[in-house]
């Protein structure tokens, strides 16, 4: 630091320093040289060749029989399997979802029982695979013969014959929303622990019903970390239900089967079995991408 006394000459902060010439801080003189990248030019070039070559070979190798692709795609038999597999989707989800909500808040409340029960519905849905799920539902009725409704240990009133309540419509429907109830669970549960609990202590001075808080402070909040997740278990479960083929159930892929196993014809069927989960996956995740941009209102721009 410089300390000027009132008799010293006033000092022109223009005037460069003594030794330094104003070029020195021109930058419009300096040569700007572009980073060069070339491995990642390598890297672009290589990929668009690779994926020119398959595409070639997508459409010039005869052995994707796309006429055959092209007469199965929109078939009777191939429609019904695709509404079979929105059907098991959509009940699925909801179901799962329902269930998973309750078993969320389960685990969130103050009870030790509840959080226990929830922790261990959890626990063994996750642990046992779903094609051991879906076959122990799908033979319910060699366990129980009948379901009888009424006094517990006592009298019953009403009585059900499981094998005609339990088919394997409803036994898919039930071990795929039993399955997802578990994951869906974990997901509500970790959505609702994103909200910052100062919120609700402060809803909770002011005096909003908990009821209110949680669909007016806690979910809207939560849906923005529950989303995304919650979307990946849909498409998942989506996929995941040519599994209910060992039921022998005519869903997508179980009917993709049937017909290559008449006609021998498999890569094109397979194909169309492909193309429909593609299409119908991609309109999953744009139904998706609008449903966050809503949830997303004033937290993102």
């Amino acid at each position: 630091m410089t300390l000027i006394s009132a008799g010293d000459p006033p000092v022109d902060k223009a005037t460069p320093p003594p030794g330094r010439t104003p070029a020195a801080d021109d930058y419009s003189t300096l040569k700007v040289v572009p980073v060069r990248h070339p491995w990642r030019w390598a890297a672009v070039v290589v990929t668009a060749v690779l994926l020119v070559q398959f595409a070639h070979g997508l459409f010039t190798n005869p052995g994707w029989e796309w006429d055959v692709f092209a007469r199965f795609f929109t078939a009777e038999t191939i429609l019904k399997a695709v509404w079979v597999t929105l059907q098991l989707t959509f009940y699925g989800t909801a179901l799962g979802f329902a269930l998973g909500i309750v078993l969320a808040f389960m685990r969130l409340s103050a009870s030790p029982f509840l959080k226990s029960v929830a922790f261990a519905y959890i626990w063994a849905f996750r642990s046992i695979p779903l094609i051991v799920q879906l076959l122990f539902w799908f033979n319910l009725a060699y366990l129980y013969k009948e379901l009888q409704f009424g006094i517990p240990f006592g009298p019953g009133f009403f009585t059900f014959d499981t094998m005609g309540l339990v088919g394997a419509m409803s036994a898919a429907v039930l071990g795929l929303a039993l399955h997802q109830a578990a994951y869906a669970a974990e997901i509500v549960r970790g959505g609702v622990l994103a909200v910052d609990s100062g919120q609700l202590e402060a809803a909770a001075a002011l005096g909003i019903p908990r009821l209110r808080q949680l669909r007016r402070i806690v979910l809207p909040q939560a849906m923005r970390s529950i989303l995304p997740n919650a979307a990946n278990e849909i498409i998942s479960l989506f996929k995941g239900t040519s599994i209910v083929s060992v039921m022998a159930i005519g869903e997508l892929f179980y009917q993709v089967q049937v017909v290559y196993g008449r006609n021998g014809r498999v890569v094109p069927l397979l194909m169309v079995a492909t193309v429909w989960y593609i299409l119908l996956t991609t309109a999953l995740s744009v139904v998706q991408y609008y449903v966050e941009r809503h949830y997303a209102k004033g937290a993102a721009r």
